[in-house]
């Protein structure tokens, strides 16, 4: 949905100062920074993560998305040349095949990854040496790749995470830290998503235990990230902006405890975009209180939209022009945002996947 005033692409602009892109997490998790914003004055406050607590309710529910990141990025070889290919999984087009999955992936450099081209990934020249293989199967829109895997040992998934490597962003260079860093302390057993749940990487098991204890409740919905997430719209206009589609799963646990909340007073608090993505999406495909939903979702929130599950969000601070400024600008305003956006870059808060958080009330 769209404002009566068309906005542009630019309008949803910031200065980043390489400087403040942060490199590494935060040790221990809960030590980072946390901007508090209140929507009812626009009043900033300056805390840091481990006090969110003193700003949730008794009855509040914290909604956290439980994907699990794969070990998503791949470096191969061509078969016919042995020229360097890297592939970054993006989803599972055939979902619980393991011996001869499809995946929809991104492939560099994408001019030699042709319809056809036979990849390598693994030691050995010997074919019964070779770990996986991967056949390109089609080329799509904007350097998508489908590619047929084959693994020697008919173990796909063995195979990656012998061979792959958690796909951090283009833009954290070098990191040479823990990976499980990259990982939520609630990630469930299931890898599903070719990026983080960023704003669910501040929170520790104590933390969590603490908010438990003041009676704030946790539920658990699931939505796998997908890239085209985070990437900047090229697009003059945002609304001409194709958003992809991402898997989610609120579970009928997770809505009894949403429309619970809603009953007793409580806020549902969204721990980052993608759990709005998910409930707000579930809110559409129910009729009144929310059910359980589990379907693909192209929703694309922009200023103009209404939410209908979701009261306050946490969440990091986001790539300049990026669907995701667009849709907390929908929730709180956009000169409202971007206002609260330069007070980070003037207080030296770190932005993006391994940066600082947002409160926003």
């Amino acid at each position: 949905m769209t404002t009566d005033t068309p906005l542009r692409t630019e309008d949803f602009n910031y200065h980043l100062p390489e400087h403040l892109i942060a490199q590494e997490p935060m040790m221990p998790r809960d030590a980072c920074k946390l901007l508090v914003m209140n929507r009812s004055n626009n009043k900033l406050e300056h805390r840091h993560f481990r006090d969110i607590g003193d700003y949730l309710n008794p009855d509040d529910l914290l909604v956290v998305n439980e994907t699990r990141v794969l070990p998503a990025r791949l470096q191969g070889r061509r078969a016919d040349t042995g020229g360097a290919i890297e592939v970054l999984l993006l989803k599972d087009l055939k979902e619980g095949t393991s011996t001869c999955p499809v995946w929809e992936c991104l492939a560099k450099p994408g001019k030699r990854v042709k319809e056809g081209t036979e990849i390598v990934f693994g030691e050995g020249e010997n074919p019964s040496q070779t770990r996986l293989t991967g056949k390109v199967i089609s080329v799509g829109d904007n350097g998508i790749r489908h590619i047929s895997f084959s693994a020697a040992d008919d173990d796909f998934h063995a195979a990656i995470h012998r061979l792959g490597t958690l796909p951090l962003p283009p833009y954290i260079k070098g990191y040479a830290g823990d990976q499980d860093m990259y990982q939520t302390v609630y990630a469930g057993a299931d890898e599903h998503s070719a990026a983080a749940p960023t704003a669910g990487l501040h929170f520790t098991p104590e933390l969590l235990d603490a908010l438990q204890t003041k009676g704030v409740n946790i539920a658990r919905v699931r939505l796998d990230v997908g890239l085209d997430t985070f990437r900047p719209v090229s697009e003059d206009d945002p609304a001409q902006h194709h958003i992809h589609t991402e898997y989610f799963h609120v579970p009928q646990e997770a809505a009894d405890a949403v429309n619970t909340a809603r009953a007793a007073g409580g806020r549902v608090i969204a721990v980052g975009t993608t759990v709005v993505r998910a409930l707000e999406s579930a809110a559409q495909l129910s009729s009144g209180a929310i059910s359980e939903q589990g379907a693909p979702t192209s929703l694309y929130i922009l200023p103009g939209f209404e939410f209908k599950a979701v009261d306050a969000l946490i969440t990091n601070f986001h790539v300049p022009k990026s669907t995701l400024v667009m849709m907390i600008s929908a929730f709180t305003g956009r000169e409202e945002i971007l206002a609260a956006y330069n007070e980070a870059v003037q207080k030296e808060y770190r932005f993006l996947s391994f940066g600082d958080a947002m409160l926003i009330l």
